[in-house]
Protein backbone atom coordinates (compact mmCIF):
# COMPACT_ATOMS: atom_id res chain seq x y z
CA UNK A 1 0.00 0.00 0.00
CA UNK A 2 1.05 3.42 -0.49
CA UNK A 3 2.08 5.46 2.39
CA UNK A 4 1.88 9.25 3.32
CA UNK A 5 3.54 10.90 6.54
CA UNK A 6 1.64 14.35 7.36
CA UNK A 7 4.41 15.82 10.36
CA UNK A 8 3.84 19.45 10.60
CA UNK A 9 2.67 22.15 13.32
CA UNK A 10 -0.68 24.45 14.13
CA UNK A 11 1.52 27.72 14.10
CA UNK A 12 -1.27 29.79 15.43
CA UNK A 13 -4.09 32.19 14.40
CA UNK A 14 -4.33 35.91 13.26
CA UNK A 15 -7.68 38.17 12.67
CA UNK A 16 -9.94 36.96 15.36
CA UNK A 17 -12.14 39.75 16.93
CA UNK A 18 -11.86 37.82 20.12
CA UNK A 19 -8.60 36.91 22.29
CA UNK A 20 -7.47 33.94 24.36
CA UNK A 21 -8.21 31.51 21.31
CA UNK A 22 -7.97 27.75 21.09
CA UNK A 23 -8.23 25.26 18.60
CA UNK A 24 -9.57 21.76 17.90
CA UNK A 25 -8.39 20.09 15.11
CA UNK A 26 -9.25 16.65 13.50
CA UNK A 27 -8.35 14.98 9.85
CA UNK A 28 -11.06 13.11 7.74
CA UNK A 29 -9.92 10.35 5.24
CA UNK A 30 -12.12 8.68 3.02
CA UNK A 31 -12.58 4.52 3.47
CA UNK A 32 -9.39 3.55 1.26
CA UNK A 33 -6.98 5.48 4.27
CA UNK A 34 -6.10 3.81 7.44
CA UNK A 35 -4.15 5.52 10.25
CA UNK A 36 -1.21 3.52 10.79
CA UNK A 37 0.40 5.92 13.64
CA UNK A 38 -1.06 9.36 15.77
CA UNK A 39 -3.88 10.85 16.14
CA UNK A 40 -6.40 11.78 14.30
CA UNK A 41 -7.89 14.43 16.61
CA UNK A 42 -6.67 17.02 19.56
CA UNK A 43 -6.85 20.46 20.99
CA UNK A 44 -4.14 23.00 21.47
CA UNK A 45 -3.48 25.38 24.66
CA UNK A 46 -4.77 28.65 25.19
CA UNK A 47 -3.10 31.29 24.15
CA UNK A 48 -3.85 35.33 24.87
CA UNK A 49 -1.65 37.40 22.81
CA UNK A 50 -0.04 39.86 24.40
CA UNK A 51 1.60 41.90 21.51
CA UNK A 52 -0.36 41.86 18.51
CA UNK A 53 -3.09 39.42 17.23
CA UNK A 54 -1.51 36.22 16.49
CA UNK A 55 -2.23 33.72 19.19
CA UNK A 56 0.38 30.94 18.72
CA UNK A 57 -0.17 27.36 19.15
CA UNK A 58 2.90 25.77 17.89
CA UNK A 59 0.68 22.79 18.27
CA UNK A 60 2.16 19.57 16.75
CA UNK A 61 0.92 17.01 13.91
CA UNK A 62 2.34 13.97 12.80
CA UNK A 63 0.32 11.57 10.95
CA UNK A 64 1.45 8.31 9.15
CA UNK A 65 -1.39 6.67 6.38
CA UNK A 66 -1.59 4.07 4.54
CA UNK A 67 -3.82 3.75 1.51
CA UNK A 68 -5.33 1.93 -1.51
CA UNK A 69 -6.35 5.05 -3.58
CA UNK A 70 -6.54 9.10 -3.80
CA UNK A 71 -9.72 8.85 -3.35
CA UNK A 72 -10.64 10.34 -0.28
CA UNK A 73 -7.15 12.30 0.08
CA UNK A 74 -6.88 14.07 3.89
CA UNK A 75 -8.24 17.31 4.62
CA UNK A 76 -7.82 19.16 8.47
CA UNK A 77 -11.13 20.87 9.47
CA UNK A 78 -10.48 23.21 12.32
CA UNK A 79 -12.71 24.95 15.22
CA UNK A 80 -11.44 28.05 16.94
CA UNK A 81 -12.97 28.94 20.01
CA UNK A 82 -12.46 31.54 22.43
CA UNK A 83 -12.52 31.26 26.18
CA UNK A 84 -13.46 34.32 28.36
CA UNK A 85 -12.31 35.15 32.12
CA UNK A 86 -14.64 33.11 33.56
CA UNK A 87 -13.61 30.09 31.43
CA UNK A 88 -16.68 30.09 29.11
CA UNK A 89 -16.29 28.97 25.50
CA UNK A 90 -17.52 30.32 22.86
CA UNK A 91 -17.38 29.50 18.79
CA UNK A 92 -14.73 31.54 17.00
CA UNK A 93 -14.42 29.63 13.78
CA UNK A 94 -15.05 26.92 11.68
CA UNK A 95 -12.65 26.15 8.49
CA UNK A 96 -11.29 23.57 6.65
CA UNK A 97 -8.14 22.66 4.19
CA UNK A 98 -6.93 19.82 2.00
CA UNK A 99 -3.24 18.15 2.87
CA UNK A 100 -1.23 18.97 0.17
CA UNK A 101 -0.58 16.02 -2.39
CA UNK A 102 3.11 17.00 -3.12
CA UNK A 103 5.43 16.23 -1.03
CA UNK A 104 7.86 19.33 0.96
CA UNK A 105 7.30 21.60 3.17
CA UNK A 106 4.01 23.79 2.64
CA UNK A 107 2.60 27.07 4.72
CA UNK A 108 -1.09 26.82 4.90
CA UNK A 109 -3.49 29.32 5.64
CA UNK A 110 -6.93 28.21 6.91
CA UNK A 111 -9.63 31.06 6.37
CA UNK A 112 -12.58 30.17 9.48
CA UNK A 113 -16.08 31.29 9.32
CA UNK A 114 -19.02 30.87 11.83
CA UNK A 115 -22.56 30.50 11.56
CA UNK A 116 -24.56 33.75 11.89
CA UNK A 117 -27.89 32.91 12.90
CA UNK A 118 -30.87 34.93 13.72
CA UNK A 119 -30.79 38.59 14.90
CA UNK A 120 -32.02 37.49 18.40
CA UNK A 121 -29.24 34.90 18.34
CA UNK A 122 -26.36 37.29 17.66
CA UNK A 123 -27.84 39.65 20.27
CA UNK A 124 -27.70 37.06 22.64
CA UNK A 125 -23.96 36.05 21.29
CA UNK A 126 -22.92 39.99 22.30
CA UNK A 127 -24.37 40.01 25.73
CA UNK A 128 -24.09 36.59 26.98
CA UNK A 129 -22.31 34.85 24.54
CA UNK A 130 -22.34 31.33 22.97
CA UNK A 131 -23.98 31.61 19.99
CA UNK A 132 -25.25 29.17 17.11
CA UNK A 133 -22.74 25.84 16.53
CA UNK A 134 -23.20 23.21 13.71
CA UNK A 135 -24.98 20.38 14.79
CA UNK A 136 -22.70 17.60 12.45
CA UNK A 137 -19.07 18.74 11.93
CA UNK A 138 -19.28 17.18 8.51
CA UNK A 139 -20.75 20.72 7.45
CA UNK A 140 -17.86 22.17 7.36
CA UNK A 141 -15.80 20.61 4.52
CA UNK A 142 -19.71 19.34 2.61
CA UNK A 143 -20.28 21.96 -0.17
CA UNK A 144 -24.47 21.12 -0.16
CA UNK A 145 -25.22 22.29 3.03
CA UNK A 146 -22.83 24.74 3.68
CA UNK A 147 -23.93 27.49 0.99
CA UNK A 148 -27.43 27.82 2.26
CA UNK A 149 -25.65 28.76 5.63
CA UNK A 150 -25.42 32.76 6.74
CA UNK A 151 -22.05 33.08 7.78
CA UNK A 152 -19.52 35.72 9.58
CA UNK A 153 -16.01 35.81 8.53
CA UNK A 154 -13.67 34.71 11.40
CA UNK A 155 -9.52 35.01 11.65
CA UNK A 156 -7.21 32.82 9.28
CA UNK A 157 -5.64 29.44 11.01
CA UNK A 158 -1.26 29.17 9.95
CA UNK A 159 -0.10 26.01 9.83
CA UNK A 160 3.14 24.38 8.53
CA UNK A 161 3.11 20.81 7.03
CA UNK A 162 5.78 18.71 5.67
CA UNK A 163 4.50 15.61 3.26
CA UNK A 164 6.52 12.34 2.65
CA UNK A 165 5.07 10.01 -0.07
CA UNK A 166 6.13 6.59 -0.40
CA UNK A 167 5.64 3.77 -2.91
CA UNK A 168 3.26 5.79 -4.97
CA UNK A 169 5.03 5.02 -8.00
CA UNK A 170 4.44 1.29 -7.26
CA UNK A 171 0.65 2.17 -8.45
CA UNK A 172 0.94 4.46 -11.08
CA UNK A 173 1.42 7.73 -9.24
CA UNK A 174 4.39 10.25 -9.94
CA UNK A 175 5.55 12.33 -6.82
Amino acid sequence: MAEVHVIGQIIGATGFSESSLFCKWGIHTGAAWKLLSGVREGQTQVDTPQIGDMAYWSHPIDLHFATKGLQGWPRLHLQVWSQDSFGRCQLAGYGFCHVPSSPGTHQLDCPTWRPLGSWREQLARAFVGGGPQLLHADTIYSGADRYRLHTAAGGTVHLAVGLLLRHFDRYGVEC
